[in-house]
């Protein structure tokens, strides 16, 4: 029974922190790696234990809290209100439900507004006196990233409001995306030019709202679109239809293709009809938001922790084509596992041509059945990821090849050693195909950034011999380049200021730039606020890794292991030698709050836990679990527990809920 208990435990915080990382990357990074209806199994499966399992519940479990993260780019800004999910409906059973729950707890029928759901990236911006003043990211929701500048560079967001006696102040929701003529233009230049084309339109609108010079922002030709008004001086309108009016009326460009239904049959019909005629579209779309149209009946319904009980995404069903699998070959990875990758005859899913797809692992080959030469469907998970889903077999001829995975790797030649269903080359950077692998890492834009230092320059610099290992970087020589065809002063000399300016680097970015198995950036910066040097987590043992709550023995393994190879010790070396900096990561400490401790007790109203304790933490305080002599307050909900009792006898300060809000001026 103590093993099940534990089992299902582990099961939760695995479920909970792969769910954390692929926030990350879809909200924070803008390059999701896993499909909405993968994500979507994984949240549910996290929620079915977490009910069963209620003891194990925790607020900052991504089933309670919001998006991801915020990255250390731009300077942080709070909504004027929380930025919410939305609850994905797949099917129309699940429609009708929410249907039936809506009619029951407002007591009365429901009409719709339904709307398009932009595959883009959301975003709020903020009025005053008709001027536009600030423009963010959604963030993790209740913070995100001032992106004022590269907003005020797109033509769909005004800098002045048309109204002649426009509001004190509004904010409202948008979404940014590209247009797929637009990406398809970008993408071509891009080739044209030698660079890595973009896998999606999303990805572009994601880098492009957050690129620190504005003139590329200003280049790439977004739009926005406005759909919801999260602030008004004033009356709010009663209805959906009338925000859209209004936004429209303020030079707004709200949502196109809006239709508003008098019940929810009308609007399984909009989504069914929408769907069909979605590849006639010049956006990327993957579903439809269903809103109750009534206002009063939105704050009746309320909503959840992370989404409101008024709305949901009816998403379509993801695209699908038939091509043949022309070959498989196997791509080596940075830490050396080999994946089996289809090339395809080339294919246009959903206004992006597909050339090739993975197919994971051999139990997955094994599983779909796949073999060379045959016909299969495939699919851009959650319109972003490519990967085969089925074999056509009726389309067989008999003349299909099964693929076996190779025994020596295909980079180096070194034998394949096999992990459960994985097959790694164990020969590390002497590996061609890993080391390549591993400096595309080490310059990515997430660990030392080092702009233009793309795959093709990394594969000409290594087949030239001017980079055999990471620190080569940092001894290219502007004569050796411009030797090399195409490369001429302009593009030189760009090169090796980025490489340059790459010398000083934060230690968290590093310790992530040098590649260690499954340390993430979010590890990284863990180790940093922990440890404080790089030496301090090269000397670390497994016990001291294990005490940190996020580290497992086999991260604290593959920490270990790193540090303790003579040739990764000798690499830092010589990265320091050519000039590397490693910078100490250091928290601010500022704001309202800064250097406070704080307990919070019983329920919020005007809050989540979660939501609370991002607020304490953006002033530049600290949220603790439990009175210690360092608490310097403790702010009390209802309902409270025996914390109250043991602050007051401490002599610690207690505030009420409102006293916390005025504190911050809420």
């Amino acid at each position: 029974m103590e093993k099940m208990t534990k089992d299902i435990k582990k099961k939760i915080e695995e479920l909970r922190k792969k769910i954390r990382g692929h926030n990350k990357l879809y909200y924070a990074d803008g390059r999701p790696e896993i499909s909405d209806a993968r994500y979507d199994r994984l949240m549910e499966e996290l929620r079915e234990l977490e009910q069963a399992h209620p003891r194990y519940m925790s607020p900052d479990s991504p089933t309670q809290t919001i998006g991801a993260p915020v990255p250390e780019k731009f300077k942080r800004v709070r909504h004027t209100s929380s930025m919410l999910s939305l609850e994905s409906v797949n099917n129309e059973a699940d429609v009708r439900r929410f249907d039936r729950t809506c009619r029951k707890e407002t007591g009365r029928d429901v009409d719709y507004i339904c709307e398009p759901k932009f595959d883009g990236i959301s975003i709020e911006l903020v009025y005053e006196n008709g001027r536009f003043i600030r423009g963010s990211t959604r963030g993790n929701g209740v913070t995100g990233e001032d992106v004022t500048l590269n907003l005020k560079t797109i033509s769909g967001v005004p800098r002045c409001l048309k109204a002649e006696k426009p509001p004190r102040r509004i904010a409202v929701r948008g979404e940014v995306i590209m247009h797929i003529k637009d990406f398809q233009r970008l993408n071509k230049e891009q080739a044209g030019r030698g660079l890595n084309t973009f896998a999606n339109p999303r990805n572009v609108a994601a880098g492009s709202i957050r690129q620190l010079d504005y003139r590329i922002t200003a280049q790439r030709k977004l739009h926005v679109y406005c759909y919801q008004i999260l602030d008004l001086s004033g009356a709010m309108p009663r209805t959906q239809a009338e925000a859209l009016e209004t936004l429209e009326r303020l030079g707004l460009q709200a949502s196109p293709g809006v239709k508003h239904c008098r019940d929810i049959t009308e609007a399984v019909f909009y989504h069914h009809d929408l769907e069909s005629r979605r590849d006639a579209l010049d956006y990327e779309i993957d579903g439809v938001v269903i809103k109750v149209n009534n206002m009063d009946y939105q704050k009746k319904l309320g909503r959840r922790t992370t989404n409101p009980k008024w709305a949901v995404a009816y998403k379509f069903e993801p695209r699908k084509e038939i091509t043949r699998v022309e070959n498989i070959v196997v791509q080596v990875g940075r830490t050396g596992i080999l994946t089996p990758l289809a090339l395809l005859q080339p294919v246009e899913v959903g206004g992006v041509t597909v050339s090739r797809a993975t197919l994971h692992n051999m139990d997955q080959i094994a599983k779909l059945g796949v073999r060379i030469g045959d016909w299969v469907k495939v699919q851009r998970a959650g319109d972003v990821i490519p990967y085969v889903t089925e074999v056509v077999t009726e389309k067989r001829t008999g003349e299909e090849k099964e693929f076996r995975m190779p025994k020596r790797c295909p980079g180096c030649g070194t034998p394949v050693e096999q992990e459960d269903v994985f097959y790694r080359c164990p020969a590390g950077l002497a590996c061609p195909a890993q080391l390549k692998e591993a400096i595309s890492h080490y310059a990515g834009r997430e660990a030392v950034d080092i702009d233009g230092f793309s795959d093709r320059t990394i594969e000409c610099l290594h087949e030239k011999g001017l980079i055999k290992s990471i620190s080569d970087i940092y001894t290219l020589k502007r004569g050796d380049l411009l030797k090399l065809e195409r490369w001429r002063e302009k593009k030189t000399d760009n090169l090796l200021r980025a490489i340059e300016s790459s010398k000083d680097v934060p230690l968290d970015r590093f310790i992530f730039a040098l590649g260690i198995r499954n340390v993430g950036k979010h590890i990284a910066a863990l180790l940093a606020d922990k440890f404080g040097t790089l030496e301090k987590i090269a000397s670390a043992g497994q016990n001291d890794l294990l005490a940190l709550n996020e580290i497992g023995p086999e991260i604290a393994e593959n920490i270990t292991a790193f540090f303790s190879k003579t040739k990764n010790l000798a690499e830092i070396k010589k990265l320091h030698k050519n000039g590397v900096v490693i910078r100490e990561r250091k928290k601010a400490r500022t704001g309202k709050l800064a250097e406070k401790k704080c307990i919070f007790t019983g329920s919020l109203k005007s809050m989540t836990r979660s939501e609370a304790k991002k607020l304490v933490e953006s002033e530049g305080g600290e949220v603790a679990s439990g009175i210690s002599s360092t608490t310097d307050f403790v702010v009390v909900g209802e309902k409270p527990g025996s914390k109250v009792d043991r602050a007051k006898k401490k002599g610690i300060k207690v505030l009420t809920e409102e006293e916390f809000r005025n504190r911050l001026g809420l």
